[in-house]
């Protein structure tokens, strides 16, 4: 038999090669003299020692994996390759350990035999692995189970009495959910983190096995995956969702031999599989179910422990005294989460991309602000955080998207806008000094004043107030139904795709503070078990009392939106009677009356979200979705005021109730202020341009710095507590009868202050996506309602979003805890609230173009009387009335905008002209309803294509749960169809 020998060589150098050295033990092999070649004797020839020795060897390594092992055998005459498999289960666990120590995601494994003379290799074994949650503390003690939830609670060791009563029955409260926990199959450990000698924080780390795991994902109706999907170019660089973009679309026609370079190659994207309802009995079908750590993925995992958490009692079933979410609100913990995957921060050292944690691939690809112009990673996401939050940032990005061309066509109108500013008839007859009419007062203390000071302001008016912004108008209304119903295919593609188009949700267990202060227990019809039941007569009466105080703050709202109307009406006087702010005191009263009314919004709508979820929970809605929904509907419709009050009285109330000289409108004897020169569109932009763009800078603001501010503040807390960070904790802690003492069973010390499990309870609670959908929704509400009054509208948006989803993403990533993987399929309640603002859209902008612009005034005296409009603003000017020139003779023969006779009753151009926008208005709108009919009805819902698609992949997972022994081929179809679905 000949000698073999046998080379192992790695990317270590000579430390690596120090270490097998060492590793070397009984003689076998010799040691050859180049330090990494080692011989086996003939007699000592067995193939599978040899491959034995090669594995044990590897396994033996402190360091980095080594990058390749080669093996030769070496004959008298002639060398070749050894061929056959090895088993490589001490390697693949050797590698995993080492793998998780230095907090990376995977890789790939492979050994190979090399032959010395021909060069060729033959692979023992190659397999590519993939890893969630490597870092060491998000695994139990052992390193191999993981942990899928944490939940925190903190004791004192000293007390009152009343404190000791309290933490006696929460104690009691805990031990009884755990054992609860532990009689469904979940496992347990307890690690203690102690602050000193008075305060100690237990963190309760918990695993779900993959026999629970099982049983719950088939209660669930979890889809589990049967085979891989068939993949296009572009699912290879993970941006299968983003090939639907419109921007995709329109890049791969224009230049389809370019790449596009909004696409990303991001590692570890998650495979798209051909998937079907789990079934447990028929596991052995379902793709990777021999390896039981992988086969469910992380959300799965955390989804599954969530849900046995939130149906685990912790006190008597007849008080419902059940789910981890009441035992945090009423203090049993003071966290309960799932834990990140380690850190976000990016290695010091060199680290291959394909070895990052889940969270840092996230953080370098999406969160990072050098990403702003690329595709999302929505596939990554949504494996992170679940379908529920990707949804939101999906639909975030195909907003934004959409915003592009809406934000070109704007900035074009504004820019065509400026160019024709010098074919202005109106503006040169307003800046005619020669023939300047003179105006009456535009206060009671105020002189008459001349029409060419309000020159500026009508050249500003006119980038606001022409054709192009009309067109504008039209578009953005057509844009936002168009936005509404493509939005509607994406959802349902990004719903199939991510298995969750047929979700329903289940029904809910009642909320913790339903279940804690109803006064009733009663049967659930659908479940058929005693639980809380609050009687819907109070709860009806309570409503409507929430309804009462939700028109109250709107009054209050009305009431500041007054206080701002008497305060320019006010600054106005001394502005006008100073020469050097004569010209410009109206814009100036409106900046700094639309800066005062940022200022009270911002500072309403905290007051008012405070007030709305006291409301909520005093109205007692059963369940968290009940609870969410009339949260969204008061909150919604209190931001709708309070937002928009300002700019709806000066797109429709404004200059309309002014009366004329001698009959003036008036509140608390102060006159009602006009429009400048009659235009309240300029205003109106103002007033828009600083609300809106105010509001953006101060919500990015807050999302940027508020968690930064609640994490050091969390810090600072936890470091008030610590004062020695000890190995051990006090025997007083661990073994005293006091009831503060935390109930450890199988339990663990933490003694290095950055420990994974501490920095997630560090970071703020994650308080979900009401917030951000709400922020975006008024933004819609900005860009579509009163567009044609600032058609820069939505560039500001654009701007604002490519900022927003970083800000969004930085946060989620790492800023906040993690949230727990909640399914969905659509947005929720916020498309009803998107397709209702498009619809009140259309009503407004007709209204602005007709009422609040000059558009109708032009269009009458341009076909009426001069199709080049000269004597236009003589033509919209009348005469004080007798009456009033005779009580103010100083004031003879001054002018005011209207069509009123000598004695101040309207003329017959005003009745036209009224009959003309009315017609306007019915004609626009209809006019749009019906094009938004008709898109609704030529669009359909769901694309023809993806329609075949769930047809046939139903029939075919009902072929695959069957014992039909046929096998299914690639039809080439498109569709995800399995080989062979069959054993």
């Amino acid at each position: 038999m000949d000698d073999i020998t046998v080379d192992i060589f790695d990317n270590r150098g000579e430390a690596g090669k120090s270490a097998l050295r060492r590793s070397s033990s009984n003689n076998f092999p010799i040691e050859n003299g180049d330090n990494n070649s080692y011989t086996f004797e003939r007699g000592d020839y067995r193939r599978n020692s040899i491959k034995s020795w090669v594995t044990e060897r590897i396994q033996s390594l402190q360091n980095a994996p080594p990058s390749s092992t080669v093996v030769t055998h070496r004959k008298r005459k002639r060398r070749r390759t050894l061929e056959g498999g090895t088993n490589p289960a001490l390697f693949r666990r050797w590698t995993k350990t080492r793998l998780r120590e230095r907090g990376v995601a995977g890789g790939v494994l492979e050994a190979g035999l090399t032959s010395v003379r021909s060069k060729q290799s033959a692979v023992l074994f190659k397999e590519e692995v993939t890893f969630r949650n490597l870092h060491p503390a998000t695994y139990f003690e052992d390193g191999t189970r993981k942990i899928d939830f944490v939940l925190v609670y903190e004791t004192k060791s000293k007390s009152g009495s009343g404190e000791k009563e309290t933490e006696k029955r929460r104690k009691a409260g805990r031990q009884k959910f755990f054992s609860e926990l532990e009689r469904q199959g979940l496992q347990l450990e307890h690690t203690l983190d102690e602050d000193g000698d008075q305060h100690c924080t237990v963190y309760v780390k918990v695993h779900v096995p993959f026999e629970v795991l099982c049983l719950y994902a088939e209660e669930l109706n979890m889809r589990a995956p049967l085979q891989l999907a068939n993949h296009d170019e572009d699912e290879l660089h993970g941006v299968t969702i983003d090939s639907h973009q419109w921007t995709a679309i329109v890049w791969n026609t224009v230049m389809p031999f370019v790449r596009n370079p909004m696409l990303t190659s991001i590692p570890h994207k998650p495979p798209d599989y051909f998937t079907c309802p789990f079934k447990k009995d028929k596991i052995h079908k379902y793709h990777g179910s021999e390896m039981q750590q992988t086969f469910f993925t992380v959300r799965h995992r955390i989804r599954i422990a969530y849900e046995i958490l939130q149906n685990s009692y912790y006190g008597t079933r007849s008080r419902a005294e059940i789910g981890v979410n009441r035992m945090v609100q009423e203090k049993y913990f003071t966290a309960a989460y799932p834990p990140h995957d380690g850190p976000y921060q990016l290695p010091e050292y060199y680290v291959p991309e394909e070895h990052l944690n889940a969270r840092q691939i996230l953080y370098k690809y999406w969160a990072s602000w050098g990403m702003w112009y690329k595709y999302q990673p929505l596939d990554h996401v949504r494996e992170y955080f679940g379908e529920k939050i990707a949804i939101y940032f999906a639909w975030l990005g195909f907003y934004t998207a959409w915003l592009l061309p809406a934000a070109i066509v704007g900035l074009i109108v504004f820019t065509l806008s400026v160019k024709s500013l010098n074919a202005n008839p109106v503006a040169q007859q307003v800046c005619d000094e020669e023939h300047s009419f003179d105006m009456c007062p535009l206060c009671d203390a105020c002189g008459t004043w001349k029409l060419s000071e309000n020159c500026l302001n009508s050249w500003l008016a006119y980038l606001f107030d022409n054709g192009f912004t009309v067109f504008f108008a039209v578009f953005v209304s057509f844009w936002s139904v168009l936005f509404l119903e493509y939005w509607k295919r994406t959802s349902a593609v990004l719903a199939h795709h991510w298995d969750v188009f047929d979700f329903a949700p289940l029904e809910e267990n009642p909320r913790p503070q339903y279940a804690a202060l109803s006064t009733e227990m009663r049967k659930n019809p659908i479940t058929n078990q005693l639980e809380p039941y609050f009687p819907a007569r109070i709860r009806t009466a309570r409503m409507i009392s929430g309804i009462s105080v939700l028109f109250m703050m709107i009054m209050v709202v009305i009431i500041f939106v007054v206080g701002v109307v008497i305060y320019r009406s006010l600054i106005v006087i001394p502005l006008l009677n100073n020469d050097l702010f004569k010209s410009q005191a109206a814009l100036i009263a409106s900046a700094t009356g639309a800066a005062i009314q940022v200022i009270l919004i911002m500072l309403s709508a905290q007051v008012y979200e405070y007030v709305a979820e006291k409301l909520n929970e005093w109205e007692m809605h059963r369940t968290q979705e009940e609870y969410d929904n009339n949260l969204t509907f008061k909150v919604f419709v209190f931001q709708f005021i309070n937002y928009y009050s300002s700019i709806i009285y000066i797109a429709f109330f404004k200059g309309k109730f002014t009366g004329y000289p001698g009959h003036y409108g008036r509140i608390l004897d102060i006159r009602l202020e006009d429009c400048p020169n009659g235009d309240c569109l300029m205003e109106m932009a103002t007033q828009l341009a600083v609300i809106m763009v105010g509001k953006q800078i101060i919500n990015n603001t807050m999302e940027v710095g508020l968690p930064m501010f609640k994490k050091q503040w969390n810090k600072w807390s936890k470091m008030r507590w610590r004062t020695t960070a000890t190995a051990a904790a006090p025997s007083s802690m661990l073994n005293s009868d006091d009831p503060a003492q935390p109930e450890v069973g199988n339990k663990g010390l933490i003694n290095d202050r950055t420990a994974r499990l501490e920095e997630d309870y560090m970071l703020p609670e994650n308080e979900g996506l009401f917030e951000e959908y709400l922020e975006m929704v008024l933004q819609f509400g900005f860009i579509t309602i009163f567009v044609c009054a600032f058609p820069l509208a939505p560039l500001f948006a654009l701007l604002n979003n490519w900022l927003e989803i970083r800000v969004d993403a930085n946060k989620y990533v790492c800023q906040v805890r993690r949230a727990v993987a909640e399914r969905a399929n659509n947005i929720g309640i916020w498309y009803e609230i998107l397709a209702a603002i498009s619809r009140i859209a259309v009503i407004t902008n007709a209204f602005l173009i007709a009422f609040t612009s000059d558009f109708i005034e032009k269009k009458f005296f341009k076909y009426t009387e001069n199709s080049e409009l000269n004597g236009y603003v003589n033509f919209t000017l009348s005469t004080a009335p007798d009456d009033f020139n005779r009580k103010h003779p100083e004031a003879a023969e001054c002018f005011y905008k209207g069509f009123r006779d000598g004695q101040g009753n309207l003329t017959i151009n005003f009745w036209k002209i009224l009959a003309i926008k009315l017609a306007f208005m019915i004609l626009f709108e209809h006019f749009v309803f019906m094009i938004g009919v008709v898109i609704d009805a030529v669009v359909p819902d769901i694309p023809e294509d993806l329609d075949l698609k769930i047809k046939r992949e139903r029939f075919l997972a009902r072929q695959a749960l069957s014992h039909i022994p046929d096998k299914v081929s690639d039809d080439n179809d498109g569709t995800k169809t399995p080989e062979a679905v069959i054993d």
